[in-house]
């Protein structure tokens, strides 16, 4: 085998070692930034609707075969419950695209404890979201939530209709994927409760504040 073979077959085997171990890291990933929205603002067709595009980018980056949710939280309305976001995303831990532990169980992810940061919030590609500074700025994360991870009170639309609606009317709230500190009192650095929409539910009111429509997702199981 002449040298040039020998340092190509090198290469070509740490490159297969690299990627068998990223492909590892992400099938054991169990939280995740979407990539991407429903391209419809805060239109994500309801719960089940954002369930099912956590379930697919989980399953593109390998990871299909956890249970997949959305961290969103719906108001009562129509005679229906209110459904809390700390409720339908299982016990933890949770660990990012790169194996980092970003909490530990719900009450360190509802903490000041919990290790959510912009080099941490990964999306399912391993990817950090852009967030202040970056072009263009898509840190604000749909979670319709409060920031100890309960649903609204009915009454004032906090969730966009439950995630059915697109146009200038209701609000959502979002957290910033970028917080920059540890102090939840100060609501610009929350991860689940930074601010609501403004201007409506539109896909260009959430970019008119700094986001993109994408969401928090974490495996259930």
């Amino acid at each position: 085998m002449t040298f040039a073979r020998s340092a190509t077959l090198v290469t070509t085997l740490a490159l297969a070692g690299f990627a068998g171990a990223a492909n590892a890291q992400q099938a054991e990933m169990s939280f995740f930034v979407t990539s991407e929205g429903s391209g419809k603002g805060a239109d994500l067709g309801g719960l089940a609707g954002a369930d099912a595009l956590c379930q697919r980018l989980g399953q593109a980056a390998g990871a299909g075969a956890k249970t997949w949710r959305a961290y969103l939280s719906t108001q009562a309305a129509g005679g229906a419950a209110a459904v809390n976001a700390r409720d339908r995303i299982g016990a933890g831990p949770w660990k990012n695209a790169k194996g980092d532990v970003i909490a530990t169980s719900i009450a360190d992810l509802h903490s000041a404890s919990n290790k959510l940061t912009k080099q941490t919030a990964l999306t399912e590609k391993g990817e950090m979201v852009k967030g202040r500074g970056d072009t263009p700025n898509t840190h604000d994360i749909i979670t319709g939530s409060q920031a100890d991870g309960t649903a609204f009170p009915a009454g004032e639309d906090r969730t966009c209709g439950n995630y059915t609606l697109s146009g200038a009317t209701g609000a959502v709230m979002l957290g910033h994927s970028d917080r920059t500190g540890l102090d939840e009192s100060d609501a610009a650095k929350s991860w689940n409760a930074s601010h609501a929409s403004r201007g409506g539910c539109s896909q260009d009111a959430l970019k008119g504040t700094g986001g993109a429509g994408l969401l928090y997702c974490f495996a259930a199981n």
